[in-house]
C-alpha cells in the first residue's frame, strides 16, 4: 500500500469531522434567544424622513415633520400578514392605555383590502399611514409585517421589534423604554 493510498483512507474521516463540528456548532448557537431579530442599524439615528397618504382620509400626506414633538410607536401591517392578526388583540389592548400614539404603517395592500382588514378586526391606530409600493420601509429597514418602531418625540429610532409583539415583550422591553423616553 502506497503512502499516498493511505492518505486518501483517512480523507472520509476527515470530512465527517468536520461536518460534526460544524452541525455542533449550530445547535450551540442555536440556543440563543431571539436570533430570528437583526439589529436596526437605525437604532439611535433619526427615523427616515417620509410623507406618506393616510389611509382614511384621501388626498392627505402625512409627513415625519408633523409626528415631532411626542414619542410614538409605528407598526407595520397589512392585510395579507397572518402574524399580524396574532398581534393586533395586544396592540389593540395597548393603544387603548393611551400610553404612547400608536401608528399604523399599512405596508403593500389594497386600499379597500386594508379598510375591511381594519373594519373586521377594529382600528387602534391613532393615525394609519400607507406604503402602496413599499419604497419607504426600505429606508426603514422594513422587510416585512409585523415589525414596529418606537421613535421618541425628537424623531430618533429608539426600539425595534421584528415580528408579533407579545404581553410580554410590551412589559419587558416597550415599557421600560418608554418609562425612559418620557422621564
Amino acid at each position: 500500500m502506497t503512502r499516498q493510498t493511505s492518505k486518501a483512507r483517512w480523507l472520509p474521516l476527515i470530512v465527517f469531522g468536520l461536518l460534526a463540528a460544524l452541525l455542533l456548532a449550530g445547535v450551540i448557537l442555536s440556543r440563543q434567544g431571539n436570533r430570528e431579530a437583526l439589529p436596526s442599524p437605525l437604532i439611535g439615528k433619526p427615523a427616515p424622513a417620509f410623507e406618506l397618504p393616510v389611509l382614511h382620509e384621501a388626498g392627505r400626506l402625512v409627513s415625519s415633520q408633523e409626528l415631532l414633538g411626542e414619542p410614538y410607536l409605528l407598526n407595520v401591517w397589512g392585510s395579507w400578514c397572518p402574524e399580524c392578526r396574532v398581534e393586533h388583540p395586544v396592540l389593540t389592548r395597548f393603544a387603548e392605555t393611551k400610553r404612547i400614539r400608536v401608528i399604523g404603517y399599512n405596508l403593500k395592500d389594497e386600499h379597500a383590502d386594508a379598510l375591511r382588514w381594519l373594519e373586521q378586526f377594529g382600528n387602534p391606530y391613532w393615525l394609519v399611514l400607507t406604503d402602496y409600493t413599499g419604497e419607504n420601509a426600505i429606508d426603514w429597514g422594513i422587510y416585512g409585517a409585523p415589525e414596529t418602531f418606537l421613535v421618541d418625540a425628537a424623531g430618533v429610532i429608539r426600539w425595534k421589534h421584528v415580528g408579533p409583539v407579545s404581553e410580554q415583550v410590551i412589559a419587558d422591553e416597550l415599557v421600560p423604554l418608554l418609562d425612559e423616553v418620557d422621564g
